[in-house]
């Protein structure tokens, strides 16, 4: 056998385990998206106020919080595979729950349940990636994690649709259809290996290195063995208390607040209520509403795609600079659109196009990317989990306060204000971010340990 066959099966490998982790992305998307088409109806069937509106949309998130801030011990206590294998079954009961209840609380709990589902899923799948993939291709690979999440997030908007002419039960079946990639996930994630990082970490080195092997050259496994055995000999303790370490902190610190600017910057503004911004801000019909979902949805695929190139040759800082620059540049526009007194459906809907394309390109794969490699092997998982919970946080907020900005500001005020945010992330980007392109995960760890030991010797 020789090497560069053995490179293509290795690659392979890891694409099959990558893409098979991804499909809770696909998951994600997709219950985080159905609910802006299945909203119209639900409010139409309930008669629900706009603050219980905002209750159905943000009961998911809380689910969410809950569910990202266990994500890091449920994948440090039984591994990253066997929690996702649990995810895969919370997520089918919670489709199948948000498909059959006769009361609007009852809703709200399903769809609570399916957000602890998506919390522990967006910690661990990207962490499983980024440990099980070589540092060349690893920021490809974990974008195939947002790549599957907008295939989702299209998938929603196209089924929801399809249903929307079924009348005001349609949104039972819009919920329900999740119970099927559930499944698949199930089946996919059943097959794949355990992380090697984990098992190296558990003492298992034997099988962590059977499962290196099969991704790379023997010589080059063992290489990455004993560096993980290294850096896990440097980072002996998993307390909590770990994460306020010199150098440790300013790596959290960073994820933090990525993870919350690229929500506050109002992406889900858009993935959530874009059917209600088009037919009661607008003044679309229900099926055009939900079909310029379609659209937005498309764009937001296709760029992704393009990201996957990106990622790993022009590198995290420099994309999530540009994304926020653009992102910004296309709200304000917004803001002046909505200005007007009777806004052109078609020039919103392209400055939407724009905003969701640039933020598909740098910030939705970048920071995702960016917080799955930067923290030490053992005390990734909780790390992962804290950057996560505050995204989650940060998400819930906006979905709960967005009708009521709306209100408060008026549409035109609301995107200025998310329009500011943006310039505040391109700031802080540029000055303060370190890039990681094409370095290992043990290198990344090895620049904060060695900043924490500069700090050490200076105090």
């Amino acid at each position: 056998m020789t090497g560069s066959v053995f490179a293509v099966r290795g690659r392979t490998y890891v694409y099959m385990a990558a893409c098979a982790a991804a499909i809770s992305g696909l998951l994600f998307g997709f219950d985080t998206a159905v609910i802006n088409g299945a909203l119209l109806f639900i409010r139409e069937q309930f008669g629900l106020t706009e603050v219980q509106t905002e209750l159905v949309a943000g009961s998911l998130l809380c689910g969410c919080i809950l569910g990202s801030a266990c994500a890091g011990m449920l994948g440090d206590w039984w591994g990253r595979r066997k929690a996702l294998l649990a995810v895969a079954v919370l997520f089918a009961a919670a489709a199948l729950g948000c498909a059959i209840p006769t009361g609007v609380w009852q809703l709200i709990a399903a769809r609570f349940w399916c957000g602890v589902a998506i919390g522990v899923a967006s910690v661990l799948a990207p962490m499983y990636i980024s440990e099980v993939s070589p540092a060349h291709i690893r920021g490809r690979l974990v974008s195939l994690n947002q790549l599957a999440i907008v295939s989702g997030i299209l998938l929603a908007y196209y089924v929801n649709w399809q249903l929307a002419a079924q009348g005001e039960g349609s949104w039972r079946w819009m919920f329900g259809v999740a119970a099927l990639p559930a499944v698949a996930f199930f089946a996919a994630m059943w097959w794949n290996p355990e992380s090697p990082r984990w098992l190296a970490r558990s003492r298992m080195t034997k099988e962590a290195y059977a499962v290196l092997s099969r991704t790379m050259e023997q010589s080059e496994a063992q290489k990455e063995l004993r560096q993980i055995e290294k850096s896990l000999e440097e980072e002996s303790s998993t307390s909590m208390r770990d994460l306020l370490r010199p150098g440790i902190r300013r790596a959290l610190g960073i994820a933090i607040f990525l993870a919350v600017f690229q929500q506050i910057t109002g992406i889900n503004t858009v993935l959530y209520y874009g059917s209600i911004l088009f037919k009661e801000m607008v003044g679309e019909t229900a099926t055009n509403a939900v079909g310029a979902n379609v659209a937005i949805g498309g764009v937001n695929f296709l760029c992704t795609i393009g990201a996957l190139f990106l990622v790993d040759r022009v590198g995290r800082k420099a994309l999530m600079m540009a994304g926020s620059a653009g992102m910004g540049l296309a709200l304000l526009a917004l803001g002046f659109a909505f200005r007007q007194a009777h806004p052109a459906s078609g020039w919103i809907l392209s400055l939407i196009l724009l905003y969701v394309a640039c933020f598909a390109l740098t910030l939705g794969p970048c920071v995702w990317v960016y917080i799955a490699e930067i923290f030490p092997n053992r005390i990734r998982g909780r790390a992962m989990s804290v950057a996560t919970l505050a995204l989650w946080t940060a998400c819930l907020a906006v979905t709960l306060t967005f009708l009521s900005l709306m209100r408060l500001l008026s549409p035109a005020g609301t995107f200025w204000l998310y329009a500011g945010l943006c310039a505040v992330m391109f700031v802080v980007v540029a000055l303060i971010l370190p890039e990681t392109k094409q370095k290992s995960l043990e290198e990344i760890q090895a620049f904060w340990i060695d900043r924490r030991i500069a700090a050490d010797r200076l105090r």
